[in-house]
């Protein structure tokens, strides 16, 4: 969801124009997914990364439409138009448990329909054209509330990622250890901090061994 903090500006720069929210979000998001050249399917990076990202479809079961595209200077990952998942090639030097587990929180965020939900509330706080007298009143409600369901749907993506990973014998340890090599952050408007994630999973760890030794 790191779209999220650019999409405020984009709300700002189409409140001069005759554009729907759904517009705006759209073309922010082309944007977004044509701003990185792609890198050669035969590249040994988006091999491995490809190959990883086939190991996880595998264990995530019947899931929409996805795509995956491997670029270079882009973000590590993420996921736009709630279907194509954007990875930088850098992601193929990390561990395996890592880039398994990033790969599958994206696609958590496909499986749960995370953008419908997101194209939804920002639909409801502007149902016509972006204008600017409007989206300068509700920009701090839009925000908040944007913010809070981004980081909800963190959490959300995450425990997809830890189960289907646990369902191919990978450890639950090892998803905290992915979500560490991504540094300590403290909250954003886009995620929840570290700590919190790694809380998160392991409560959700805890739950699930316990449900299976009943």
């Amino acid at each position: 969801m790191r779209w999220l903090f650019v999409m405020f500006l984009a709300v700002g720069s189409a409140a001069v124009s005759s554009e729907g929210i759904g517009e705006v979000l759209e073309r922010s998001q082309q944007v977004r997914l044509d701003s990185h050249p792609v890198v050669d399917a035969a590249a040994p990076s988006a091999v491995k990364i490809r190959e990883s990202f086939e190991a996880v479809l595998r264990g995530a079961g019947p899931l929409p439409a996805v795509e995956l595209r491997v670029v270079s200077g882009a973000p590590l990952a993420e996921t736009l138009q709630g279907r194509i998942i954007v990875v930088d090639e850098s992601l193929a030097a990390t561990g395996e448990g890592e880039r398994m587990f990033v790969l599958a929180h994206e696609l958590g965020h496909v499986a749960l329909k995370h953008w419908p939900q997101m194209r939804n509330l920002y639909l409801a706080y502007i149902p016509g054209e972006v204008v600017q007298s409007h989206t300068d009143s509700i920009a701090a409600l839009l925000g908040y509330d944007a913010s809070a369901l981004a980081h909800q749907q963190e959490f959300e993506a995450d425990l997809f990622a830890m189960r289907t990973l646990r369902g191919l014998g990978r450890p639950p340890e090892e998803f905290v250890q992915a979500l560490m090599q991504e540094g300590v952050h403290g909250d954003t408007a886009t995620h929840p901090g570290t700590m919190k994630r790694v809380r998160s999973l392991r409560h959700a760890a805890a739950e699930d061994s316990g449900a299976g030794t009943q």
